[in-house]
């Protein structure tokens, strides 16, 4: 289990990013991290695993302060960053200088991701494309079966069909043994991903929440007139109104990733007023 108490940073004392924030990941989960540029989600994966220093609180990880950045403790998490730098290496020697940090590294599966991403493994890693070298990292990271992975805007750079695969080989690696936080702007590359849902807005986590909650408690669809409905949040598109109400009728949708997103930082009482899946309950 991850922990973060009472977290509070900032890269200037008089502009702090987090204040008291706290937040607890679980095992066993794929989290999305959502939230607006600016908003500090790099920042608070490297709080995550130990690579920003806390001005108060802590950021616990099997029950150890990550900033003590102990071996053991490094050697169970790995954190892969929106911008990566790779030496002039090949990828086969990147990996038996690299792999033995990570006791539970899966060769085999290295490998195979390497195959289903189409990279050549004899080629140098700095002679490769951006998207190319990014596919070796996501590889990498994934066959370091470490038990919490952080990824940072791992999709940037990669062409729709890597998305792809990208989102099937993350739902094919996640066990009960496991924790998968992503970073993203883009909503829609999380979209059928994750299970849990993570929005950092205003310098708090507004919603920590799984996905099968908030499909019990909320309905997405499109209407042409909303007149008689208990509309929580709207916006219109080209194909009507795109809508989010109260599922007091126990019906199915698909969570609209973007729509709740936008519905949580517009300002909405219903929206930022936690418990948050609760407070719907007022309107009905």
């Amino acid at each position: 289990m991850i922990q973060i108490e009472n977290l509070s940073f900032g890269y200037s004392r008089k502009l702090p990013l987090f204040q008291n924030l706290n937040l607890t990941l679980s095992y066993g989960h794929i989290y999305g991290l959502l939230g607006k540029n600016g908003a500090g989600k790099s920042t608070l994966l490297k709080n995550m695993v130990g690579l920003n220093y806390p001005q108060a609180g802590r950021c616990l990880f099997r029950g150890v302060d990550v900033a003590n950045r102990s071996p053991e403790l490094l050697a169970d998490l790995f954190f892969l960053p929106e911008e990566i730098y790779v030496p002039s290496q090949t990828v086969n020697r990147f990996v038996s200088n690299t792999a033995c940090f990570y006791p539970k590294f899966d060769v085999q599966l290295f490998h195979r991701l390497l195959n289903e991403f189409e990279v050549p493994q004899t080629a140098f890693l700095n002679q490769l494309s951006f998207g190319q070298q990014k596919k070796v990292m996501i590889s990498f990271s994934l066959a370091t079966n470490t038990s919490f992975l952080v990824m940072d805007e791992p999709t940037n750079g990669l062409d729709i069909p890597s998305k792809v695969q990208f989102r099937r080989i993350i739902a094919s690696i996640l066990n009960e043994d496991r924790c998968i936080i992503i970073s993203t702007h883009q909503v829609r590359d999380l979209d059928s991903l994750i299970d849990t849902v993570v929005v950092l807005h205003n310098r708090e986590v507004i919603l920590n929440e799984a996905l099968d909650s908030i499909a019990e408690r909320l309905y997405f669809t499109t209407v042409a007139d909303t007149t008689g409905l208990k509309v929580l949040y709207e916006e219109e598109s080209y194909r009507g109104k795109q809508v989010i109400l109260p599922n007091d009728e126990g019906r199915f949708s698909k969570i609209d990733l973007e729509l709740l997103f936008n519905a949580l930082i517009s300002g909405n009482q219903f929206l930022t007023q936690p418990p948050i899946l609760n407070y719907y309950e007022k309107f009905i």
